[in-house]
């Protein structure tokens, strides 16, 4: 896996370490099965992005106070992922997982996760220097590969936009990404756009 700091450019990649995956986070279980007519095998890039230590601030939090820190987070989160092309598959307590390339796909899908992780990073960085004590961490992960992309998903009868290892390796990328940073893939780092190769 590769890492991209959210101000690093194009010299600032470094390659990641293969860590043992923190307790707390899980494999995304698949949701319900659609119609085979209804499925397709694509090539995706997914994102996911979590805050950091948050589950332990929240504990000695008012509710009310937890919702009202979680709203610009996601509102930023949600118009980068628009901005860059991506589908929100699902929003799990403070972590967000977008899909790319699914349902609609873009050649340079993987560019444009890896672009929209980046400004994320940067946006949140920007809502602190905004909002004095809101004091957001985060970091995020990129992952490419195939997947079984659902057409139709039913996101309230849980059925997900994309199901497969893809999906779970970005969970378990993001746990082990340093804090404000991004870790990429190979697959993704790799990533070819019109003939060239991924320059961030």
């Amino acid at each position: 896996a590769g890492g991209l700091g959210a101000g690093a450019g194009a010299g600032g990649r470094e390659r990641g370490r293969a860590l043992n995956e923190p307790q707390r986070h899980r494999d995304v279980a698949p949701g319900p099965s659609l119609p085979d007519r209804m499925q397709e095998r694509k090539v995706v890039s997914i994102l996911c992005v979590d805050l950091v230590g948050f589950v332990a601030r929240s504990d000695q939090a008012d509710p009310e106070d937890i919702r009202s820190t979680l709203r610009p987070y996601y509102a930023c989160v949600r118009q980068e992922l628009v901005r860059w092309g991506g589908t929100v598959e699902k929003f799990i307590g403070d972590a967000v997982m977008a899909a790319f390339g699914a349902p609609v796909g873009h050649e340079d899908d993987a560019e444009r996760a890896v672009r929209a992780a980046l400004r994320i990073v940067e946006a949140v960085q920007e809502l602190n220097a905004a909002e004095p004590g809101l004091e957001l961490a985060l970091r995020a992960a990129v992952t490419t590969g195939e997947a079984v992309v659902g057409r139709g998903a039913r996101r309230v009868e849980g059925e997900g936009v994309a199901t497969g290892d893809v999906v779970n390796t970005a969970a378990r990328l993001q746990a082990i990404a340093p804090v404000g940073a991004v870790v990429v893939d190979e697959a993704t780092y790799t990533a070819r756009v019109s003939g060239r190769q991924l320059d961030l």
